[in-house]
């Protein structure tokens, strides 16, 4: 007799921060099991195409793929763009975290699954068929900013005004919550994707280089910043020139990234100032007195608290994990029946 057929059957339930740039899954009682790009690779035989890579290995391939390999991201401001795809990907995701329960059996999954919270019906539709097709059982959904205060543990179902502003690759969600509902909430489709294009774009425009989307990133991360502090850091960036179409090599300083970024942090601060200018005046009492909470990959760019608290008056920091903050509170309302007020029936 096979060992699995005298097991019972397992519980895998899983709460998933499907992100345009990375896709975090919190497997319940196990807390943050994964973290992957939200990138697929896809190989093309003979006109058939066929899944070669998902997640980190895919990645690695961006912008290094031959003729009949493309890499792929299925969400686009943080919403599916390509439904079949985003099923693959997240029929891995889940395979990858259930795998760290070892050989057993599995019952079909309840899925808690985070969307920006201006998303239309439709893009609501579309992440629910994507779960649904990938094996759930039951799926809910969980606005991102409410998930990203509940990660970061503030008071969301207590009569007390919170703000979170959770910067991700394709949207910053900013939202005001309290007595577990959404007092203020606005999505405005920037983020990491777009530093990235702004890097890409300044360089080419003053520099007469092309260069990638990973070395954009790259650059963002060691010598972003959202304040120009007047470094004069250099940085050596290495890419194709546009002009003889020959590699080559050039060297910035972080002040000409700052400059890069500039108009990528204005929407985003500005953003936050038309959430303030919507909030309850109770409410905004309480942001006062509590500050403003930064959440997602965003929120470590240097220096863009220090820039937003400059501009609100308000005290703001950045949450003590804030990459994986939404996935945390996804998970958290997935396994406290507190907080199931909080999840949107799919």
């Amino acid at each position: 007799m096979s060992i699995f057929s005298v097991m019972p059957f397992a519980s895998a339930d899983l709460a998933i921060d499907l992100g345009t740039a990375n896709t975090v899954v919190y497997l319940r009682d196990h807390g943050v099991v994964l973290a992957e790009p939200s990138v697929v690779t896809i190989e093309t035989i003979n006109g058939i195409d066929t899944i070669r890579a998902v997640g980190e290995d895919a990645k690695m391939m961006l912008g290094k793929t031959p003729e009949n390999v493309r890499t792929v991201r299925p969400l686009r401001n943080g919403v599916i763009a390509d439904l079949e795809i985003a099923e693959h990907m997240i029929k891995h995701f889940v395979r990858k975290a259930r795998e760290r329960l070892g050989p057993r059996r599995f019952k079909s999954p309840e899925i808690v699954i985070c969307v920006p919270s201006g998303s239309t019906a439709v893009e609501r539709r579309a992440i629910r068929d994507a779960a649904s097709n990938a094996g759930a059982r039951q799926v809910w959904l969980i606005e991102e900013p409410m998930a990203a205060a509940i990660g970061a543990d503030l008071p969301v179902v207590h009569p007390i005004g919170s703000m979170v502003v959770d910067i991700g690759g394709g949207s910053t969600e900013v939202g005001v919550m309290s007595i577990g509902g959404m007092s203020t909430s606005l999505s405005e489709r920037v983020g990491g994707d777009q530093m990235d294009e702004a890097i890409v774009s300044y360089v080419r425009r003053h520099h007469n280089l092309h260069i990638g989307e990973a070395t954009a990133e790259r650059v963002k991360k060691d010598a972003g910043s959202a304040i120009c502090d007047g470094s004069e850091e250099i940085i050596t960036i290495r890419g194709r020139d546009a002009v003889r179409g020959i590699p080559r090599e050039v060297s910035i300083k972080r002040s000409d990234v700052a400059d890069a970024l500039a108009s990528t942090v204005s929407q985003i601060v500005d953003a936050v100032r038309r959430a303030l200018e919507t909030t309850a005046p109770e409410i905004a009492a309480d942001i006062l007195e509590h500050g403003i909470v930064m959440t997602g990959g965003g929120s470590l760019l240097h220096g863009i608290d220090q820039r937003l608290s400059e501009v609100t008056g308000l005290p703001v920091r950045v949450a003590e994990d804030p990459l994986n903050c939404v996935a945390l509170g996804a998970g958290r309302a997935l396994e406290d029946t507190g907080y199931r007020a909080v999840l949107l029936a799919a």
